[in-house]
């Protein structure tokens, strides 16, 4: 459990150093909810997940460490248990569509929680709930990834997904090779669009016209089956600091 420093702030006693930025509370415990519960817990944070079956926490290892609780997500007892009252945010992802979109509901409602997100196994009524403004995910290989990036966007600059899975924003260097070209041509209708371009620090969104200089960053709309296309425009690939790299 995290506890709270001279100054107030929390930070994690597995890792002094690391600053537990938010409380977030899971509710179902299955392959989703314990991966990001996993997810995390690696990274620092407060983690209450709740199942009403106590035999789902087996898929937990023994080295989580956060909070572990029977309950149900629509039962503000449970809820309350669990932190909700201090939460930052929460995710439903249980088996049942209704029981997801209720708990996020009590969730911002009842303890005004801004970050929720809702698993639902319907993609049309998925759809129907994303208008109504509720962050929904409904394509399971992506799941927990999605549900990561809903909760916590500031923590992954380099791509997010749209809940369809299908729309990717890519964060890329621009090759050595692509230096003087004209950056238009990395484009191919209806399925790379290049957005902005961050030059010597200062993103600029008229690309139309721009030819690329070293040191560019280019931010890409992609189609998901599209990304081989962007790849092999870019070049061949290398990983710098753990994330991708075009050379």
């Amino acid at each position: 459990m995290p506890t709270r420093d001279h100054r107030g702030d929390l930070y994690n006693r597995r890792s002094p150093c690391s600053t537990v930025r938010v409380h977030v509370v899971v509710v179902g415990c299955g392959r989703v909810g314990s991966g990001l519960a996993k997810v995390l817990d690696d990274q620092g944070h407060s983690v209450a997940i709740l199942d009403q079956n106590p035999r789902a926490f087996r898929r937990l290892s023994e080295s989580f460490g956060g909070q572990r609780l029977v309950g149900s997500g629509f039962d503000r007892d449970d809820l309350e248990a669990a932190g909700a009252k201090e939460a930052d945010a929460l995710a439903a992802v249980t088996s049942g569509d209704n029981t997801n979109i209720l708990t996020v509901r009590i969730a911002r409602e009842n303890y005004g929680i801004a970050r929720v997100v809702a698993r639902i196994y319907d993609p049309r009524r998925a759809e129907i709930y994303q208008r109504l403004g509720i962050p929904t995910v409904a394509t399971v290989p992506w799941t927990i990834d999605q549900v990561h990036r809903a909760l916590l966007p500031e923590q992954n600059d380099a791509e997010w997904v749209d809940a369809t899975g299908r729309l990717v924003l890519v964060e890329r260097r621009l090759p050595e090779h692509w230096a003087g070209r004209a950056l238009r041509e990395l484009e191919a209708d209806g399925q790379v669009r290049l957005v902005a371009v961050t030059r010597a620090g200062t993103p600029r969104l008229e690309t139309a016209d721009l030819v690329g200089q070293e040191g560019d960053v280019l931010h890409l709309a992609v189609v998901k089956e599209a990304l081989d296309t962007l790849r092999v425009r870019l070049g061949p690939a290398e990983l710098v600091n753990g994330r991708e790299r075009s050379r």
